[in-house]
């Protein structure tokens, strides 16, 4: 099956899954990647990533092998610095990553219970404890909001899925009976964020991504449209159980060209 390029004016591709797992390269990637640039059409690149930097980030992926500059990056602590600037909030608790606290939240201070207005929540890894929990529930308790950069259920690591924050968030959803807010995909918002990088309407741009819930799902309900890769944390079973149903499903993102045919470069 081959789509038409013709009326796409933006590409938003992820990143873990798409164009790497853990620290290798996906295969195909970096060809897929070159056809992209060669389109001419705009590029943004998507990521729920919370313990990294954009610029850090942008690091990564040149080791790779990437040409992707940390402005073309769109990410869940950018759409959660603007959620808190928007709601005014200055003061918050964080359960981040420490590189991502003093890179990307520099500009907020910690607080006490009942005088943070948000409880902002990323990866920390294997350091959750029940005590980390609790104080968090305390925050909320007192009237700070829920901030999640991003609420996946699980990530795919190179020895297979492992378990996200997604989880996390539950919990304090449920022990504080607060519905968190989520900054990441795949809100609605985190995609109108990307379309307005890309200039272009959601009927424009396609998602590219291996998470038919984070990626698939949350772009096709802001209504972009969406091609699954069979690379990182797809799963044949969890696909076939899903509801969602994504335009394209390719192998790997080296299958752009014999899905789309040849196209002439615009820019």
């Amino acid at each position: 099956m081959k789509l038409d390029l013709a009326g796409i004016k933006g590409w938003l591709v992820d990143l873990n899954g798409v164009l790497y797992v853990g620290d290798h390269r996906v295969e195909g990637a970096l060809e897929g990647l070159e056809w992209l640039r060669k389109s001419g059409i705009p590029c943004r690149f998507a990521t729920n990533t919370t313990t990294r930097s954009a610029r850090s980030m942008a690091d990564k992926l040149h080791r790779f092998g990437f040409d992707i500059r940390a402005d073309e990056l769109v990410t869940a602590p950018q759409a959660g610095v603007h959620w808190l600037r928007t709601h005014a909030i200055r003061r918050c608790h964080f359960l981040l990553a420490d590189e991502l606290r003093k890179s990307e939240f520099h500009e907020f201070a910690d607080a006490d219970p009942g005088q943070s207005g948000a409880v902002v929540i990323g990866d920390i890894g294997d350091s959750w404890t029940y005590q980390l929990m609790d104080t968090a529930f305390r925050h909320l308790r007192k009237g700070a909001r829920l901030l999640a950069l991003h609420r996946t259920r699980y990530s795919q690591s190179e020895d297979g899925l492992r378990l996200d924050i997604g989880a996390i968030v539950a919990g304090l959803e449920y022990a504080s009976g607060q519905e968190a807010v989520v900054a990441g995909k795949p809100s609605p918002t985190f995609f109108q964020r990307a379309l307005a990088e890309l200039g272009c309407a959601a009927e424009e741009a396609v998602m590219i991504g291996d998470d038919i819930d984070g990626d698939i799902g949350g772009a096709r309900r802001a209504g972009l449209k969406t091609i699954l890769t069979r690379t990182g944390k797809f799963r044949e079973e969890l696909v076939a159980r899903s509801r969602i149903v994504p335009d394209l499903v390719l192998p790997s993102l080296a299958l752009l060209p014999a899905a789309f045919g040849p196209h002439t470069p615009r820019g």
